[in-house]
């Protein structure tokens, strides 16, 4: 039978199957994926092939359908591993807060070019604007305006209040989205403002560490009511990137991939050469400083960025 995998829990993972049924299914063995060295080999969104187990209520899955792009990271605990949060998606929302937890724009971009790199359109939406005082909305709408200049979608919405709800149901609409950020920026109140029917567990601020408290234990697909499947994921304190070259990644940065040809040199990294063209819109402002630290952060492995950076 074909299914798709709407849950995954480790070690079992629910399946959909064509005909509406649910089965709990457990892998046949070791999967191996393109060389892929994965913490998790099955992820949320893979099309696999499974059978009902002789005798009993439960499935095998013993082929996953090829795969058209992956949102990944790596390991938190195995440095040379990934670790596959969702796969074959058609949009990719990071979920931001300007406080009760910041979201640090290195972040917001680390997830950025991540999706830039397996071609998955991105959307950065903050949540929780009906805490912001105007100090804050003018910074968030000057993020929300480089972002829109990058061709992100970019927008502010109050899961709480119901503010641009429908906004976010329209971006939505009949595509598979991962929405991911960290812990307390309201990814399961988001879902359930959405589609209020799905009933999802929402947690508390810990005012100690204005950290959120983490509310789902693992990822899982959601059928919404306006025809858009959403995948909610584990707060997420850090995304490292994995097996990022660092000969490209100024490619998955869209304002510098359309100044790169102007550079002297055609291997220029943008950190130390002469005549660069990236560094020159940085000192004009073309190119907003903090993403060009954000970079250059990238480049020199300093990726390790909790909920409770600043920048």
């Amino acid at each position: 039978m074909l299914g798709k995998v709407i849950k995954s829990t480790g070690s079992w993972y629910m399946v959909l199957g064509q005909e509406g049924r649910q089965w709990e299914c457990r892998l046949r063995g070791k999967i191996r994926l393109d060389g892929i060295r994965s913490t998790n080999p099955v992820a949320v969104g893979d099309n696999v092939e499974f059978e009902q187990e002789p005798g009993k209520e439960t499935g095998v899955i013993h082929k996953i359908e090829p795969r058209n792009n992956v949102i990944v990271r790596q390991s938190v605990n195995l440095s040379k591993a990934s670790h596959i949060i969702a796969a074959n998606v058609d949009l990719a929302i990071v979920v931001a807060t300007l406080w009760h937890p910041r979201t640090s724009t290195g972040f917001i971009d680390r997830f950025l070019v991540t999706a830039e790199a397996y071609h998955i359109p991105a959307a950065v939406i903050f949540n929780k604007c009906d805490l912001w005082d105007d100090n804050e909305m003018g910074e968030a709408i000057d993020l929300m305006d480089y972002y829109e200049g990058l061709d992100y979608v970019s927008f502010a919405v109050s899961a709480k209040r119901g503010d641009y709800i429908d906004r976010l149901k329209a971006l939505m609409q009949d595509k598979i989205c991962l929405l991911a950020g960290h812990s307390g920026v309201g990814k399961s109140a988001l879902v359930n403002a959405l589609d209020p029917s799905l009933n999802v567990r929402i947690g508390a601020i810990s005012d100690v560490h204005e950290k959120g408290k983490h509310t789902t234990t693992f990822a899982e697909m959601h059928h919404l009511d306006f025809g858009a499947w959403i995948v909610d994921t584990p707060g997420i304190k850090e995304f490292v990137l994995y097996d990022m070259e660092k000969e490209t990644l100024a490619q998955r940065f869209p304002e510098m991939r359309n100044l790169m040809g102007g550079c002297r040199f055609a291997n220029c990294t943008h950190t130390h050469e002469p005549d660069c063209a990236v560094k020159e819109a940085v000192e004009n402002g073309d190119i907003a400083e903090w993403r060009y630290v954000n970079y250059i952060r990238m480049m020199t492995d300093e990726s390790h960025e909790s909920v409770k950076d600043e920048s």
